[in-house]
């Protein structure tokens, strides 16, 4: 299994790498690839967990189909890829989707069902999160109900910062940043209602949208282990961090190391891979009732 930790394409101009993706630019549309990168406190780790590009990518798509949602997607099939992208089919096949381009909204779009992650944080200090005044006595890990949008600004570098909705207004504008909102809750709501039906809670996620011809859209990676907590609800247990399906996993173990959570972050031991993965594997066996191809 080859580690996609740098993809190798250069046929064509690269666009732009996040922490995770890598955009090259087809004219018309983008090629977007998953790689096995992983990123934990907004810092890309220097090791790679083999196969997690492909997991993710083939999550997007289940979500993509089961939200029915307004998205940037075009085909993630390789053989519908333009001719230049050929020599990297076997590359290219299950990690990777072609999107339109779209006029990103530059907001990170959370929503919140329970109250933990810097959220409890924020909580515990001032009985709030992003502006939102929550009810007194909640435990770590308690259900926020109804569902809470808690935006951040997007960092090209260094740590997102969580901001009252108000403060989304100045950076895209009131109507776009109240479509924002509800989209943000609505999709959550979608999916944390599929989530329960498989025996996961979608605790929170966040969400990325853009603008093509004049509509907003999905776009990026959606309801994936990086962007989302899941937890198997047969363990849950308020009060108590709980067992999860995504890189919290990792996250735990940051944290127990001397880190200061800036680049570059420590090697992953193989224990901890191996236990990664497993965890992805399983949270898109149970959401989909499907083994990934990896």
């Amino acid at each position: 299994m080859a580690l996609k930790f740098d993809t190798p394409i250069t046929a064509v101009p690269l666009f732009h790498q996040g922490k995770v993706r890598d955009m090259y630019d087809l004219g018309e549309h983008f090629l977007m690839v998953a790689s096995d990168r992983l990123s934990a406190f907004d810092v890309v780790l220097p090791t790679p967990i083999p196969g997690k590009g492909k997991i993710l990518n083939q999550l997007s798509l289940f979500w993509f189909e089961q939200l029915k949602m307004p998205s940037h997607l075009v085909t993630a099939n390789v053989e519908d890829y333009p001719a230049v992208l050929k020599p990297y089919a076997d590359y290219l096949k299950g990690c990777s989707m072609l999107v339109k381009k779209a006029k990103r909204h530059d907001v990170e779009c959370i929503a919140r069902g329970y109250i933990v992650g810097s959220g409890w944080k924020d909580y515990q200090k001032t009985g709030k999160i992003c502006g939102h005044t929550l009810p007194e006595g909640l435990k770590l890990c308690s259900k926020i109900e109804p569902a809470i949008y808690t935006p951040s600004t997007k960092a090209e570098s260094g740590h997102d910062e969580n901001i009252p909705y108000e403060q989304t207004i100045p950076i895209v504008g009131e109507k776009i940043a109240g479509e924002l909102r509800d989209l943000t809750l609505q999709v959550y709501g979608k999916a944390r209602d599929y989530a329960a039906t498989k025996g996961i809670i979608l605790a929170d996620t966040k969400f990325e949208f853009g603008e093509i011809e004049g509509k907003t859209v999905l776009i990026d990676e959606v309801l994936t282990p990086d962007s989302s907590r899941y937890w198997p609800a047969e363990k849950y247990r308020e009060g108590e961090n709980q067992e999860s399906f995504d890189k919290q996993y990792v996250r735990d173990w940051l944290e127990t190391l001397d880190w200061n959570k800036d680049y570059p972050g420590p090697a992953i031991p193989k224990d901890v891979v191996k236990n990664t993965l497993d965890k992805y594997v399983e949270i898109f066996a149970r959401l989909t009732g499907k083994q990934p191809e990896i």
